[in-house]
């Protein structure tokens, strides 16, 4: 796209970079002084909003280090997260020193860096999956990515043709292409699509629809809310407004069950969910059949038992009886006890 927008010479706004390297303003040097003209005052005044940089820059980098070293990425090398936070702390100073811009986590690249080095199966049978088995753990991809990065400053003549367009879209595709996997991005695609054509979410098995819905609702305000801060002129209380997030999760419990909470905001993937609750299940499937097959010998056992004491008490009926229900007076008067004894006594007379 930047050759044929160089060979057709399409008017096009083009990336803005400077033409040396010095700073961009020529009434200023390398270093900055950190009160400069201003009162002393302004130093006490700047406390205020320093304690708001500080809590965005600090729950910025936190929630990027979180996502990427997520169980299921697999990784094998331990996370850093103090010593990503000192070099973050330490390169924070460097560049105000400098006038520079800040040096902070970029989440979406950190994302996109983390799944271009996801390593999976091949797929040996048609129609079979590929299998994600972990992620290429190396310090080459970073290292050239920052190199770069510092020899744009000598590529300025070059950088000056690639139109904005093109960078916007590479942004926008590398956002999107991020959105893959998130709830909350999958919930939302839940207004629009029928109950039959719905995935097989974990939540959805055990969450009614309409609390997914409200519960959806309520992260996108929130996330219009802190958009319509973060670009107006009320931008510098946008750390306060995600601290404030909080406070809003905990209202959550009054119109939420914990349960339910725990399937529409909890940090374990949709397939390890998915994995555990089909293990519930068959427990639950075994402890039943267990149940109904110790129920069922117990009731054998009685049955038994009964019937031994059924026999033990109806006399044997005679081998010469063609039918059961024929009886004779005579017959079953002969093998009582009474007529037994009598007939002794008759005898022995």
């Amino acid at each position: 796209m930047v050759l044929l927008d160089f060979v057709v010479g399409i008017p096009s706004p083009k990336l803005h970079v400077p033409h040396a390297f010095k700073p961009t303003r020529d009434d200023r040097g390398w270093f900055i002084n950190p009160i400069g003209p201003n009162p002393w005052w302004t130093v006490l005044a700047a406390l205020v909003p320093a304690l708001l940089c500080t809590i965005l820059r600090f729950m910025d980098q936190q929630i990027s280090a979180v996502i990427v070293n997520r169980k299921e990425h697999k990784l094998k090398k331990g996370c850093g997260y103090h010593l990503d936070l000192f070099m973050v702390a330490v390169m924070l100073g460097v560049c105000s020193v400098m006038g520079l811009p800040w040096f902070v986590a970029a989440t979406v690249l950190s994302i996109t860096h983390v799944n271009s080095l996801k390593v999976e199966s091949d797929c040996s049978a048609p129609g079979e999956q590929p299998k994600f088995l972990g992620i290429r753990e190396q310090r080459v991809t970073g290292l050239l990515i920052f190199a770069l990065m510092g020899c744009s400053v000598f590529f300025t003549s070059v950088l000056k043709f690639i139109p904005m367009p093109v960078l916007y879209g590479v942004f926008l595709y590398m956002g999107v292409s991020s959105l893959r996997g998130i709830q909350f991005f999958d919930r939302l695609k839940l207004f629009w699509m029928p109950a039959k054509h719905q995935p097989d979410f974990i939540y959805l098995r055990h969450v009614p629809l309409r609390k997914v819905h409200f519960f959806t609702a309520i992260q996108l305000i929130c996330l219009v809310l802190l958009w319509t801060i973060k670009v107006s002129r009320a931008a510098i209380i946008f750390p306060l407004m995600v601290l404030a997030l909080v406070f809003v999760r905990k209202a959550m419990d009054l119109c939420f069950s914990k349960r339910e909470l725990s399937f529409l905001d909890d940090l374990m993937p949709e397939r390890k969910k998915k994995l555990d609750d089909g293990r519930n299940e068959a427990g639950e499937e075994e402890e039943e059949s267990q149940k109904a097959m110790e129920a069922a010998a117990a009731a054998s056992s009685v049955q038994l038992s009964v019937g031994q004491t059924r026999d033990l008490e109806i006399p044997k009926q005679s081998s010469d009886r063609t039918d059961p229900s024929e009886i004779i007076i005579l017959d079953e008067m002969s093998q009582t006890p009474v007529w037994k004894a009598l007939t002794l006594k008759t005898e022995t007379l």
